[in-house]
């Protein structure tokens, strides 16, 4: 069973305090009593000097051989005089221990042996007993003659006692009870702060990290609670941090997941995509082995197997091309570009190519400076009109239109071909993903264009998306930079 700390400082001070008010009483009625009966003893022993003076007066006086003698004749006097002084009753033995003479009260069966032998051998005795006090001390004449008893009232010293008891217990009362309310309350402030430190911790236990304000104090508590808050934010900053990197490390492995399946794809592509062309090869060379004399075959095969070199060529130089850009960050020589010059000298050179397949470039550019790399942007514009070209329609059109709004350049080229559906348009930018593979083997397409330019714009500080219309638009955009002038 766990007792609080609460109460463990109650029980602590409530016997700490009746110990020591215990202690107090006791020493301090035990020095009183002590006090009272040492000033007994010598006012009792100032009477026994004073019965001896005054029968040291009347031997004088009176003088007598026989000292017995002396007492006996004179006892009375001297009891009746003493008594008469200081009111206290007394007796006068002789050396056998006979009562000689006493006082008119004295209590003549009191037993007192024990104190008359030691009082017979030149002794002082006195013991307290039924609330008085007997008091033996010798007589002396010529050496002891006798022995005098005082049996002194204790009556005054008893109440006396009793009342300083009583107003001890009253007074130990008042300031045990004081003192446990101060100490209570002071010590309750101690034992506040730790059960607020306890729960504190247990919320740190439970994985509760509320930031609770430290304690206000300046003692090892306050310490203790000020590291017990550093602690928390500590822990709670550490909880975060790895959760944070638990995050990065999921977003990692997922990232490394989906590279893993896009170089699984990768592969499947290329391998299929080199398939396709050596297989024509093979093909052609397997015919010319069998019909050696065959003058068109040779002529086709020579045609075809030059095609497909030059596309095996291509796709090699762009699988490289590539590569590099990924694993390489060249150096790009950037410069004000204005968009619209490099725009109206790549349609004049895609112009020749537009008319062999009746294709129309209509153009509606606007003046729109930019930071970039020009042979980049050529590259990447030729490549998006150059697909627009081969997936357009017989007779089609292409629209290239450049706008500046929003500090940003933007440039669309939109053909009316073929279109793309909505379910390739999240893979177009990926290596050898092709459309129509028809078209692609028929125009000599690898499928790593859009590749190749995405990573080019993205290089341009640029972006490039696939709007959602019927038609193929694409759009990119590149931060606006101050016209550039010499």
């Amino acid at each position: 069973m766990k007792i609080s700390i609460k109460v463990k400082f109650s029980i602590f001070l409530l016997t700490l305090l009746i110990f020591t008010m215990g202690i107090l009483d006791v020493l301090i009625l035990k020095g009183i009593h002590t006090n009272q009966v040492k000033e007994y003893e010598v006012y009792l022993a100032s009477q026994a000097k004073m019965a001896n003076s005054y029968i040291r007066q009347m031997n004088l006086l009176n003088p007598l051989e026989n000292q017995q003698e002396f007492l006996q004749q004179n006892g009375q006097n001297i009891i009746l005089n003493l008594h008469s002084l200081s009111g206290i009753e007394m007796a006068i033995y002789d050396m056998q221990g006979n009562v000689i003479t006493h006082s008119v009260s004295y209590p003549v069966e009191m037993e007192n042996e024990s104190l008359l032998v030691h009082a017979l051998n030149n002794e002082i005795a006195y013991q307290m007993v039924g609330g008085y006090i007997d008091y033996m001390a010798p007589l002396y004449g010529d050496g002891q003659i006798g022995v005098i008893q005082f049996h002194y009232s204790l009556k005054g010293y008893i109440e006396f006692y009793e009342s300083i008891k009583a107003l001890f217990i009253e007074i130990g009362a008042v300031v045990f009870l004081l003192s446990f309310i101060s100490a209570y309350a002071y010590f309750n402030t101690f034992s506040k702060d730790i059960i607020k430190i306890k729960k504190e911790v247990l919320k740190i236990k439970r994985g509760q990290y509320d930031n609770a304000i430290p304690l206000k104090r300046n003692d090892e508590i306050g310490e203790l609670s000020e590291g017990i808050y550093y602690m928390s934010n500590e822990i709670e900053r550490n909880i975060k941090n790895i959760q944070e990197d638990k995050e990065q490390l999921k977003h990692v492995i997922d990232k490394l997941k989906i590279l893993e399946q896009q170089q699984k794809t990768f592969i499947g592509n290329i391998t299929h995509e080199f398939k396709t062309p050596l297989t024509v090869i093979k093909t052609y060379i397997d015919l010319l082995n069998i019909y050696t004399d065959d003058h068109k075959l040779l002529e086709d095969a020579k045609i075809n197997i030059g095609k497909e070199t030059q596309r095996l060529y291509e796709m090699v130089e762009k699988i490289l091309y590539l590569s590099a850009m990924q694993q390489y960050d060249f150096e790009c020589h950037f410069e004000h570009i204005d968009v619209k010059e490099v725009l109206e000298d790549v349609c004049s050179r895609m112009e020749g190519k537009a008319k062999k397949f009746n294709i129309s470039l209509i153009r509606s550019l606007g003046h729109g400076w930019i930071l970039g790399d020009q042979q980049n942007l050529i590259h990447i514009f030729i490549n998006l009109i150059d697909n627009a070209i081969k997936y357009n329609r017989i007779n089609g059109k292409i629209f290239i239109t450049s706008y500046t709004k929003d500090q940003r350049v933007y440039i669309e080229i939109r053909d009316t071909g073929i279109g793309i559906a909505k379910e390739e348009k999240d893979k177009i930018f990926e290596p050898f993903y092709t459309v129509n593979k028809d078209r692609s083997k028929e125009y000599g397409g690898t499928g790593l264009g859009l590749s190749l330019v995405q990573e080019l714009v993205r290089k341009q500080q640029g972006t490039i998306a696939l709007l959602d219309d019927l038609e193929t638009t694409f759009l990119i955009t590149f931060p606006k930079v101050e016209k550039f002038t010499v």
